[in-house]
């Protein structure tokens, strides 16, 4: 149960990993998000996920300096393009992440998307020799931990067939519309901690009546409502924002608790629902 802002949860390797974080897509290289990122982690945040397709690692490099946060103390992630996916590209790719944050390590590596049908038809399963690149720099100390994003059953269980280090986390679409139960049961089953992205379903669900009534109960937002879910749940998450007041709202949900009739009303507004493409059909 998360209970403070300061909650972690274990991975299998035993390093910790906060439960919340501050997302960065979307978010427009340059000050806006360097501001984010020092906003957030003067706030209390001490997790930040990027990736290299968002154009902005550098700016996240910047903004964890402005803060005055030491860099022990954060949680960085960044992912891996698609289009740098292989062995030796997948190296080379880590090594330009790590010089735009300007680290030293990477907390967190993820293999941003499996690649759709098509592609892998076309091209073959390469997320197999990137996960063996992935490898290497676990074992190289390169990386606290490895995983995966986007990646359903299927796909999971490519990577345990062949791996020597299992996936830490897998970062998926996963909200109150789109909660994911199968396959958050089956990462469970192997130890994989699963993180919701676009947890608020891109501010669909913000205006939804059921969580806005739950939030009156607690005097809570809509928003606040489902970040709280998520933590019962043990889920990881990493909600988005450049503004200030918003940043630092996402972070009042650690003095509430939701009950579990109020879990359960949340549950059942599941409709298997994504705002962002599927696994199977993604064609980037």
């Amino acid at each position: 149960m998360a209970c403070a802002a300061n909650a972690v949860v274990t991975l299998h390797n035993g390093v910790k990993m906060p439960l919340l974080g501050l997302g960065v897509w979307q978010s427009p290289a340059g000050q806006a998000t360097e501001n984010a990122v020092k906003w957030a982690l003067q706030a209390g945040y001490r997790h930040i996920d990027t990736a290299a397709i968002y154009k902005n690692e550098e700016s996240v490099g910047a903004g964890l300096r402005a803060s005055g946060v030491p860099r022990e103390e954060v949680f960085i992630t960044t992912k891996l393009w698609n289009t740098d996916q292989g062995y030796e590209s997948t190296l080379a790719a880590f090594e330009q992440s790590r010089e735009k944050l300007g680290v030293d390590y990477i907390d967190l590596y993820l293999i941003h998307w499996p690649r759709g049908k098509a592609l892998i038809e076309q091209y073959g399963k390469m997320y197999l020799d990137t996960w063996r690149a992935f490898e290497k720099l676990y074992k190289e100390k390169k990386v606290r931990a490895i995983g995966v994003s986007n990646f359903n059953i299927s796909h999971l269980e490519d990577v345990l067939a062949m791996c020597s280090v299992a996936p830490m986390v897998n970062q998926v679409e996963l909200h109150p519309l789109n909660t994911q139960l199968e396959l958050r049961r089956f990462c469970e089953s192997k130890h994989i901690f699963v993180e919701a992205w676009s947890p608020l379903g891109q501010g669909h669900l913000l205006t939804s009546q059921v969580l806005m009534e739950i939030g009156q109960k607690y005097k809570k937002t809509a928003a606040q409502v489902i970040l709280r879910w998520n933590l019962q749940n043990n889920l990881i998450t990493i909600p988005k924002s450049i503004h200030k007041e918003r940043i630092e709202e996402n972070m009042r949900v650690f003095d509430f608790e939701l009950c579990a009739e109020d879990m359960e009303k949340i549950d059942a507004l599941n409709e298997d629902s994504r705002y962002g493409p599927s696994p199977e059909d993604a064609d980037f």
